[in-house]
């Protein structure tokens, strides 16, 4: 059974609203999580809790825990009572309210957002078939202070996935030396000579659950070595295979690269045996009913 509405509560409350003063709405002063709830639970779960606990601690937000799974477990609760197989789980934690101006306030007390969402099955076409992705003109600012998070001001991915619009799945993003990053909603992973490479993010993008699962569970289960790497366009336009890879969505084989400010096809691939073997250990251990 899908949802149909969104379920969204602030602070544990129903359909509260986000104060004007509140500094995520102002300045984009927080972090969030975006999960997906598959047959009776999150899967991922205690990676998502381990990156939005260290993002806090990182930008020095009092996040309460045992606070966040307070407002969190209702509308879980609702979520299985109700059905429903899959859905999507957003959680935003904020600095909260303070005055105008960029200093922190001396006393902070931060607002939590939860929202669950429509979800598409996990065995989706782009699942399945496999997608056509784009090269951005959009590049990323190296922040060594912010990389890896999944912070709230996503500005650059905005502008990158303004340049398309519904004739690509993905865009790739790379940063101002040329490398490639990740995708605007994903990290990418290149298949060469039966190994497994991902991008270096030490400088800029986001660390994604499904890409630290994919490093720590799923290619060591198949027995197979993630090396991460300074990615260069060419580097991964000559894949023998290539996928992106989501939380929420899971992975999706890359079937071409396309430059298209230039009508030009950077690369295309064409069998994916290794990445339909992760998709396969991905849907074992969701426990994948839709």
């Amino acid at each position: 059974m899908p949802i149909k509405h969104p379920l969204i509560s602030v602070n544990g409350v129903l359909d509260a609203a986000i104060s004007p003063l509140d500094r995520g709405f102002t300045y984009g002063d927080g972090i969030f999580e975006t999960c997906r709830y598959q047959s009776g639970e999150i899967p991922l779960w205690a990676l998502h809790r381990d990156r939005l606990l260290g993002s806090a601690s990182r930008l020095g937000i009092p996040l309460d825990e045992s606070l966040l799974m307070a407002y969190l477990k209702p509308l879980l609760d609702e979520v299985r009572s109700s059905g429903i197989n899959a859905a999507v789980v957003k959680i935003q934690v904020t600095r909260g309210i303070g005055g105008r101006g960029y200093r922190v306030p001396p006393e902070v007390a931060p607002t939590y957002c939860v929202g669950v969402f429509p979800a598409e099955s996990l065995r989706s076409a782009n699942f399945l078939n496999g997608v056509d992705v784009r090269v951005c003109t959009q590049r990323l600012a190296a922040n060594k202070t912010l990389a890896g998070m999944k912070h709230l001001n996503r500005l650059e991915q905005i502008l990158a996935r303004a340049e398309w619009q519904d004739e690509y799945a993905e865009g790739l993003l790379m940063d101002e030396s040329g490398h490639v990053i990740e995708a605007t909603v994903s990290n990418l992973f290149v298949v060469k000579n039966g190994q497994l490479y991902t991008p270096d993010l030490s400088l800029c993008g986001v660390a994604g659950i499904m890409r630290r699962n994919l490093i720590e569970r799923l290619a060591p289960s198949l027995s197979l070595r993630v090396e991460v790497v300074a990615m260069t366009l060419d580097f991964v336009c000559r894949a023998d295979e290539l996928f992106l890879c989501n939380s929420v969505y899971g992975i999706w084989p890359v079937n071409r690269i396309v430059d298209d400010t230039r009508s030009f096809l950077l690369a295309s691939f064409g069998q994916h045996p290794i990445t339909h073997q992760i998709q396969g250990m991905l849907e074992q251990s969701f426990a994948l009913v839709d």
